[in-house]
């Protein structure tokens, strides 16, 4: 990496742009995510119909996990994250045009295809970024992009109540990002840390960043019960009333995205191995307090911690990836970024599928198991601190 003292710019001044990144980042997602309904009413989708479109995001991603290591490795972090940004808030305007259901699948491919190119061309900014403080600042990065997802769904509502269609509230969106990019990138970091001439597309991660990988992915599984079941819980299982049904997923949110900001400074305190460990302990608490006592004050508390526990083991682990010794940052991240991601996807289908041979509530404690996973697996991972 490039030292402080050889860049032109503060290194506050490249944290605030990689920060700007993160923000319009999760504001593109969201603003996505607050207008499925609408989406869905304009193609007239079932539920199952819906199911299987959405499923087209996810496959655009994976797919581009290796690639995209190994096109920042060749052109810069710098680039990509900027041309992915203008890809990932233009196939945002094109769903906002889709027509047909077979056009929304193309362009949701296209959208998580861009969607990780951005991610993993942001992270690897980011590596660069932490390098110049020495210290652990990669979750609050993570924590701005959190919040954006607040404000992407506020403006998503907003949008909704004033009977703003999907296309021109994607319009708005676009035209926020590209600006924000714009203004971003004279600030961005400029240079990653040098890679092999001859870098291949695919590289076997080594035991460390597999390790690294496994920890995402048992949090990750996680995060996706939480995104995909949290309502469905607190429906059928603790029996909310409708005002309250969204209450578990906001408690998650709010305490996933406040945590993000205060665990670079745990961190420092406590070193980043105690603070996988104390995550994935809260993350099982969290699970086992909810299904042990599934009415809704304890339920919510339960998904406060799931929240706060699963924050930032993602942001960390990735803050330890893009120090690899043996890869170059964006081929580490994009390695254990395939091995975590899968946990994203299998989280949710595993869950409806253990509901379906016995209960909801015995599959949420069965995912309890992922957080005592993360205990134990960050007991073995080796950082500076030993």
């Amino acid at each position: 990496m490039l030292s402080s003292a050889s860049l032109p710019l503060s290194r506050k001044a490249h944290r605030i742009a990689v920060s700007t990144l993160f923000f319009l980042l999760g504001l593109c997602f969201s603003s996505w995510g607050s207008r499925i309904p609408s989406i869905q009413q304009k193609l007239h989708l079932s539920e199952t119909q819906l199911g299987a479109v959405l499923f087209a995001l996810p496959v655009g991603l994976m797919l581009s996990l290796p690639f995209t290591g190994w096109l920042t490795s060749k052109i810069g972090s710098r680039k990509v994250v900027t041309f992915a940004l203008l890809l990932y808030s233009s196939t945002l305007v094109l769903i906002g045009m889709s027509q047909s259901i077979l056009h929304l699948v193309s362009v949701l491919f296209l959208f998580g295809f861009a969607s990780n190119m951005a991610n993993i061309s942001v992270n690897t900014q980011a590596v660069g970024v932490e390098s110049l403080y020495k210290k652990s600042i990669m979750a609050s990065f993570h924590g701005l992009w959190s919040l954006a997802g607040f404000a992407g769904a506020a403006v998503g509502t907003l949008m909704i109540g004033a009977d703003v269609e999907p296309l021109e509230h994607f319009f708005i969106i676009m035209a926020v990002i590209l600006a924000g990019t714009a203004i971003a990138y004279p600030y961005t970091f400029p240079k990653d840390a040098p890679v092999p001439a001859d870098q291949p597309l695919f590289v076997k991660p080594d035991k460390s960043l597999m390790g690294l990988g496994l920890i995402a992915f048992c949090s990750l599984i996680c995060e996706g019960a939480m995104f995909d079941w949290s309502g469905v819980y607190f429906q059928k299982v603790v029996g909310a009333e409708k005002a309250w049904v969204a209450a578990g997923y906001t408690a998650f949110m709010s305490t996933m995205a406040f945590t993000r900001f205060i665990a670079d400074w745990l961190t420092m305190k406590l070193g980043l191995k105690r603070v996988l460990q104390f995550s994935g302990l809260l993350t099982a608490i969290g699970f086992t307090i909810s299904v042990a006592f599934p009415n809704l004050v304890t339920a919510i508390i339960g998904f406060l911690l799931v929240g706060a526990g699963v924050s930032a083991v993602v942001p960390l682990v990735y803050g330890v990836a893009g120090k690899s010794k043996t890869m170059a940052p964006s081929m580490a991240l994009a390695a254990v970024s395939t091995i975590g991601f899968a946990g994203f996807l299998v989280g949710p289908p595993l869950i409806g599928m253990l509901a379906g041979i016995s209960s909801l509530r015995l599959s949420f404690a069965t995912i309890a198991l992922m957080g005592i996973s993360v205990a134990l697996l960050s007991s073995r991972i080796k950082t500076e601190e030993g």
